[in-house]
């Protein structure tokens, strides 16, 4: 799949994947405006613009990268590894997404709701996964 920012100055080409995350943690709903609806994605990325990459460390784990020219949210980055969570927006509407899952349901704001049949883990149930990996 290739997918761009909205000015086209970051382009991430990543081989198909269907399936959305959405993250309802404070810090990526306060980043977003909403929900962060991901890809996940475990390879070092195939980037062409990098120069266009800003990153910001959000976490002691964790960084948020964003297009310098247009501000589009491109990926979260688990520090240290290759673990990205890339935004499902980069990539062309006519791609049909799934969601399959919600996290940080728990602090989920009160303003929306995602009515989805899909499994929605709390941060506790969530955190505990990972350690399980």
């Amino acid at each position: 799949m290739k997918g761009q920012c909205l000015c086209g100055s970051v382009k991430i080409t990543v081989p198909e994947n269907k399936n959305v995350h959405a993250c309802h943690c404070g810090t990526c709903v306060r980043w977003n405006g909403s929900p962060l609806f991901s890809l996940s994605y475990q390879q070092k990325l195939d980037i062409s613009g990098e120069d266009f990459i800003q990153c910001y460390q959000s976490s002691e784990w964790a960084e948020r990268a964003f297009c310098k020219k247009c501000g589009t949210h491109l990926y979260y980055h688990l520090l240290g590894t290759d673990n990205y969570e890339l935004s499902a927006g980069l990539f062309s509407a006519e791609n049909e997404f799934t969601l399959e899952q919600e996290i940080y349901i728990d602090c989920k704001p009160s303003f929306y709701y995602l009515g989805n049949d899909v499994p929605k883990l709390t941060e506790k149930e969530f955190l505990a996964k990972l350690g399980s990996q």
